[in-house]
């Protein structure tokens, strides 16, 4: 199976990413059974360590490079990434990064903010024509734009941000997204019982 195929069939299985933080988050989630992080902590000199201690762990690791501090956004700064430090793959608001993250072997997950339905028509439209591996929608509290953007993509759909409850990841899921990320540790566990 290779990785794009393997991370799916996890994140079906398990239906949450955990969105790592900080340091003492990285350590809460790999006491967690979830299989896929978003790490969204570190900086240049540390983040390679951080990427192979969590691949030691057999976990997914996607780097939010705009919050990897003294990383460039541009070609140069993703073959760094993709040659160098090795994770996964990468979450990204920058379009323009997906076509080059997937040419470098990685997985490319675009995020997208629901601010009104101008950035929801532009982002389908980018979505269609660069093609991401993923798509994560914020913020996760709209079950109805779920289920609208569930049937104008066959993108697989990840949503996250400003989860609280139990309630918030079930409604996500049964809005039509295949996973939620969310940063709140105590709600890291796997989600296949809530189908």
């Amino acid at each position: 199976m290779d990785r794009i195929n393997e991370f799916e069939f996890y994140l079906n299985r398990d239906r949450m990413i955990a969105s790592v933080k900080t340091p003492k988050s990285l350590e809460l989630f790999l006491e967690s059974e979830v299989k896929a992080a978003f790490l969204l902590t570190g900086n240049i000199s540390v983040i390679k360590r951080y990427v192979e201690l969590l691949k030691e762990h057999d976990r997914f690791v996607f780097l939010h490079l705009e919050k990897i501090k003294g990383i460039s956004y541009d070609k140069e700064g993703l073959k760094f990434i993709a040659k160098f430090v090795k994770p996964t793959g990468i979450v990204t608001t920058k379009s323009s990064l997906i076509q080059l993250a997937k040419k470098e072997g990685l997985i490319a997950i675009q995020r997208l903010f629901l601010v009104d339905t101008d950035a929801v028509a532009n982002g389908l439209k980018v979505v269609e024509e660069i093609q991401p591996d993923a798509l994560e929608i914020m913020p996760a509290l709209i079950p109805e734009m779920i289920e609208k953007l569930k049937v104008k993509t066959s993108c697989p759909l990840i949503t996250g941000g400003l989860i609280q409850n139990q309630r918030h990841i079930d409604q996500a899921l049964q809005s039509g997204a295949v996973a939620v990320s969310t940063g709140r540790n105590w709600l890291w566990k796997t989600q296949n019982s809530h189908e």
